[in-house]
């Protein structure tokens, strides 16, 4: 009975465990089923998930895992899922379709061509250049989308909202700045339309969803009997909080409980910079110790009170106020129960991975306020000193830690030079910006890193929680 409203580019765990959830949440519930999702990748490896979901009928089990048990369900939101091949036809064919009112997107962190030091949108990356040049042969996401709505506007076809569902700051508008990045240097009447014509909400989404394993795709069998291709596992809690602008209508999620507000910056700032930025808190030290989960870390007598006090001290008092919140208080501690659920088993590599793109969108900006502030900076000079140490390429028991970053020979490069020069590191603009250059900052970097390789990971942690600066 689905018909496909959504089309969806980067169809991974957490769009599954996420939007398609809601969605078909509404859709158990009555709601309109004009609004399935029509899957879409524009990534080689997207072709082994279309398959493994072809098999199946595009259907797929997801598991709720906490400490009390589990709990699996099939999610049937998914109507289809478009070819993946070279030159994006389908998507830019599926694009014309007035049935698709809303394209959205998880492509990652890393997958909006961003300047980490100017956080603007990067139109000279060889990757837009070569969009710009070839409009009817788009390569990238951005590229793709700009041809599409181009399409709808010749054809006068209403256009569809562009709605990003990624850990990226303002990911509305972000994605706006891709997309009109390649119009308007295309053809600036078209890019002008889009302008004036297009919506980009901007979105917060929350869950924790770890990698599927063999060992969890085992127990979906024996515990519950369900062969699956591509089971999704994930914590219970999920919020995903939207803002209504929307050119072509949109499903009742609001029935499906997601939160429909004006403006989602108070939202978003919470989450990516409690969660996201704990996360980076607690995985650098845990990486550097040989510990292999979050959960793991967090029962570490010094990570756990690490995390805790850099939230208290430097994270929670630049934050605004939250409307519709139990408080910013509460939600930290709901995050570190989160991060304690043994169940998740997410590993710290996951966490550590692609810090290069994570940093600057998650530890920098609360770094950045509180030197403007005069807040504190040295426990997130800790966290920074720890991510270099990581970057170095061998833990503290001497055991080689394999690539893990879209940069990682640069960083590597430059976690080598910083063990004598710590400024080396600093010195990156391109992720650190002007904060590299504050010297507040790269004395208590300095010193960190310097403490470090001098007396180690759990010596640092420990003279941090003790004032001992």
């Amino acid at each position: 009975a689905l018909q496909a409203g959504i089309l969806h580019i980067g169809v991974g765990n957490c769009h599954r465990a996420h939007q398609a959830v809601y969605l078909d949440d509404l859709f158990l519930a009555g709601g309109a089923t004009d609004w399935a999702i029509l899957g879409a990748g524009v990534m080689a490896a997207d072709r082994g998930m279309r398959e493994g979901l072809a098999s199946q009928q595009w259907l797929y089990s997801v598991v709720q895992q906490h400490g009390g048990g589990e709990a699996a369900r099939i999610i049937g939101s998914l109507a289809g899922f478009l070819p993946v091949e070279n030159g994006h036809a389908s998507i830019l064919r599926a694009l014309c379709d007035p049935s698709i009112r809303i394209v959205s997107l998880t492509v990652t962190e890393g997958g909006y061509f961003l300047d980490s030091a100017t956080g603007e949108f990067d139109a000279d990356h060889p990757a837009i250049l070569a969009d710009i040049a070839a409009p009817e042969r788009p390569q990238t996401v951005f590229g793709v989308i700009a041809a599409g709505l181009r399409s709808r506007r010749d054809a006068g076809i209403h256009p569809f909202t562009v709605m990003s569902c990624d850990n990226v700051p303002h990911n509305g508008k972000v994605a706006k700045a891709a997309v009109l990045g390649i119009a308007l240097r295309q053809e600036r009447s078209a890019g002008a339309w889009i302008d004036e014509h297009v919506t980009f909400p901007n979105a917060m989404v929350d869950r924790i969803t770890p990698a599927t394993t063999e060992t969890r795709r085992r127990g979906l069998r024996e515990r519950f009997g369900v062969e699956d291709a591509r089971p999704v596992f994930c914590e219970p809690f999920r919020q995903w909080v939207l803002e209504d602008q929307f050119t072509s209508g949109r499903p009742e999620l609001e029935r499906a409980g997601v939160q429909f507000v004006a403006d989602v910056s108070p939202y978003e700032n919470m989450k990516i910079r409690i969660l996201n930025g704990g996360h980076a808190v607690i995985a650098y030290p845990a990486g550097l110790l040989g510990i292999e989960f979050a959960h793991e870390a967090m029962a570490h007598p010094m990570i756990g009170a690490f995390l805790a006090k850099v939230a208290k001290s430097e994270i929670l008092p630049i934050l605004p106020p939250v409307p519709d919140t139990l408080g910013l208080d509460a939600y930290e501690a709901q995050v570190r129960e989160r991060f304690c659920n043994p169940r998740i088993e997410d590993t710290i590599r996951r966490l550590c991975f692609d810090g290069s793109n994570r940093q600057p969108k998650f530890i920098v900006p609360t770094v950045r306020d509180n030197l403007e502030a005069g807040g504190p900076v040295h426990g997130l000079a800790l966290e920074s000193a720890l991510w270099c140490r990581y970057c170095y390429g061998f833990d503290e028991m001497g055991v080689a830690i394999e690539p893990n970053d879209s940069d990682w020979g640069r960083l590597q490069e430059r976690a080598q030079l910083a063990r004598s020069d710590p400024d080396q590191w600093l010195a990156m603009r391109d992720l650190y910006g002007d904060t590299g250059e504050s010297d507040r900052f790269r004395k208590a970097f300095s010193s960190a890193l310097r403490r470090l390789w001098r007396e180690g990971t759990e010596a640092a942690l420990r003279a941090y929680l003790a004032d001992d600066l």
